[in-house]
């Protein structure tokens, strides 16, 4: 992490006693008389600014630009409360820009001070209290800082009062501003990619912070309201094609993603050191999920543990699905299947996950929905043929591990695999797994993610059913 961060100048002035004493009295005391005159002035202003603000808001909308969205009084008894005012030039005493390189995938920026946020120009500025060098930063606000297709974010520390854009909006507020788009549209990169980086970003504040996004696609708000509701009282700004000027005490100028579907307790901004508990808690809490523990066979003996083996419709899917189900049930399991279909919510598909104890599923976005298990439950990931073990525990197996979930993992042989009857046993995917790897990531997928699926020998999966059961039986 480095820092630069901007410090006012004082300077000091003394003046010679060159004149009376009496007459300095009178100077003095005409002084005082003009600052009680300017001091008033302001305040009038200042209270006319807040109903001018107010006024603007009725009269554009722009302040909260959801679609569909309406006043209410509680929005405009907000704007009263938090004093947003109309063209102030009050600025902090100090101004600091923290630049955050940490990890592999992200970098953002922490701007404190008199920070001025520019939709159209999609730029966020410090103004400092006295002169200070100008320096600049690109910030992806997109977790994946090399991602194509996000428009950057220009952070600027000014170098005085007079380069400023004039506020239109003030907050007493923090702000997060973050991306969507990029790889969105996926289970597990809403998660990993936006959600839980917006959550190691914004949960400091405890719901006071405003969020501002960029990039914004129309579907992505609805299907994670309950999740941007939780994490600020106030509605998500789209700063695409916004007008206003919003200035801030503080902006967090995108979202660190730590590692996959998962949080480094030591990276987490403020005093509070999150971590994926903290996260799948938040999320049984948003979606009013009951069970918060798996079944106990100590205490249950009599109880079946319920397994959910996640269906899919296109490439990876469970040839033998029945045979997997009645091989569950052979282990003790009172076993389900779920479609994990588009027109669910998320709800709905949660408090279904949450109802059982082992989630069972190939590779793939669907295993995201282990963040729904009552923690101490089971993930069984079925590994595609093709050397896949490594992204498989990357992606899925540590996140499990650090949500506080057994994970379970069992890899496909070739023999297993409808390759070896799509492509023959002489075809490189089947007999040299590591050159496809070497071709590229294309080829890889192409092969081992979207042209195979998998008829399980239900006979060699029977220890890792039995493993699972075993680890329920000890809760």
């Amino acid at each position: 992490m480095t820092c630069c961060e901007e410090r006012p100048r004082k300077s000091m002035k003394s003046w010679a006693p060159t004149i009376h004493l009496n007459i300095g009295f009178v100077v003095g005391g005409l002084f005082m008389l003009l600052i009680y005159l300017a001091v008033s002035q302001q305040a009038a202003i200042g209270g006319l600014s807040v109903a001018t603000t107010v006024a603007q808001w009725f009269a554009d909308k722009q302040l909260i630009q959801r679609p569909g969205e309406t006043l209410v009084t509680s929005d405009l008894q907000w704007i009263s409360n938090k004093q947003l005012v109309q063209g102030s030039d009050e600025s902090a005493e100090n101004g600091e820009v923290v630049h955050n390189t940490k990890g592999y995938y992200s970098e953002t920026c922490e701007v404190n001070g008199d920070v001025r946020v520019n939709g159209t120009a999609l730029s966020v500025a410090l103004v400092p209290s006295s002169w200070s060098e100008r320096r600049e930063w690109r910030i992806q606000p997109y977790s994946r800082k090399t991602l194509p297709g996000i428009r950057a974010v220009t952070v600027t520390q000014l170098p005085g009062k007079a380069a400023a854009p004039a506020c239109t909006v003030r907050y007493g507020v923090p702000a997060v501003l973050f991306a969507v788009g990029g790889l969105t549209g996926n289970f597990w990169h809403d998660f990993t990619d936006v959600l839980v980086p917006l959550f190691i970003a914004s949960r400091r504040y405890d719901g006071e912070v405003q969020l501002l996004v960029t990039n914004a696609q129309t579907w992505w708000p609805a299907a994670y309201r309950p999740i941007l509701r939780r994490l600020s009282r106030y509605d998500v700004v789209d700063l695409d094609g916004d007008e206003h000027v919003r200035c801030f005490p503080r902006v967090t100028v995108g979202v660190h993603m730590h590692k996959d579907l998962s949080i480094i307790p030591e990276w987490v901004p403020g005093r509070r050191r999150l971590s994926m508990p903290d996260f799948t808690r938040f999320l049984r809490e948003i979606y009013a999920l009951p069970r918060g523990a798996p079944v106990s066979l100590l205490r249950e003996p009599g109880k079946r543990p319920r397994l959910l083996l996640i269906r899919r419709t296109h490439s990876r899917r469970f040839m033998n699905e029945q045979e997997i189900l009645r091989a569950a049930e052979a282990a003790g399991f009172e076993a389900a299947v779920i479609d994990l279909r588009r027109d669910v919510g998320v709800e709905e598909q949660a408090r279904e996950v949450n109802s059982h104890d082992v989630l069972l599923g190939v590779h793939g976005a669907g295993l995201t929905n282990m963040l729904f298990l009552p923690p101490g439950g089971v993930l069984i990931q079925v590994v595609p043929y093709g050397k896949l073990d490594h992204i498989a525990r990357m992606e899925y197996g540590e996140p499990a591990k650090d949500m506080g979930l057994r994970y379970l993992e069992y890899s496909v042989a070739a023999e297993e695999s409808t390759l070896m009857e799509t492509l023959g046993p002489e075809h490189p995917a089947i007999k040299d797994p590591d050159a496809v790897h070497r071709s590229g990531w294309n080829n890889m997928t192409e092969f081992y993610l979207n042209k195979q699926s998998v008829r399980v020998d239900v006979g060699r999966f029977a220890p890792t059913l039995a493993q699972a059961f075993d680890h329920l039986r000890q809760q």
